[in-house]
């Protein structure tokens, strides 16, 4: 099997491409791959590779084509009871959603996200995902909301970065005035 059609080296390389900071290349070995493994019959490895390829074309700055091919990925992974990776595809979704302007739906999509994450005890990316919730919700002039999806996403935490412990702190004076009214 040569390289443009072994779907494993063709992954390996857009990985290292992107490592490397060259997300063009990168998006072209993921299609590659991806391709590659639409071939074999390998969805769900197809499937990771348009989230992947999704990652490099944000990073390149093409919101409308890193939407378009991680479009129904999330669909793939929920029908074969793959949460880790629904999730990890609601995240990418949304991401491509905030990044070509549809903060809505990018909310919908990191909200059902951070609720899988959560579900299935994934801390850390639970609380990324809620950042970037927060995120989208002060690009809307929703503030407290942001603010208390931030909350939410840190209380999780069962070992906190001193980064991660000021914010906390922080996040309490607002709370504490709302409630001595």
């Amino acid at each position: 099997m040569s390289l443009n059609n072994n779907p494993q080296k063709l992954e390996k390389k857009g990985k290292v491409a992107f490592k490397n900071g060259n997300y063009h290349e990168a998006s072209q070995l993921f299609l590659k791959a991806r391709e590659a493994y639409l071939a074999s019959e390998e969805n769900l490895a197809a499937a990771e590779m348009a989230n992947n390829q999704c990652v490099a074309l944000l990073q390149s700055g093409d919101a409308q084509a890193a939407l378009d091919v991680v479009n129904g990925t999330e669909k793939i992974f929920a029908d074969a009871g793959d949460k880790h990776r629904h999730a990890l595809a609601l995240g990418n979704k949304a991401a491509a959603l905030e990044a070509s302007g549809s903060l809505d739906e990018a909310a919908e999509a990191y909200q059902t996200s951070a609720t899988i994450l959560r579900e299935i005890g994934e801390n850390d990316l639970h609380t990324s995902v809620m950042q970037s919730l927060s995120a989208v919700q002060l690009r809307q002039g929703r503030q407290m909301q942001a603010l208390a999806t931030m909350r939410s996403g840190l209380e999780n935490i069962q070992h906190p970065n001193p980064k991660q412990r000021v914010v906390r702190k922080l996040l309490q004076i607002p709370f504490s005035f709302m409630n001595h009214k």
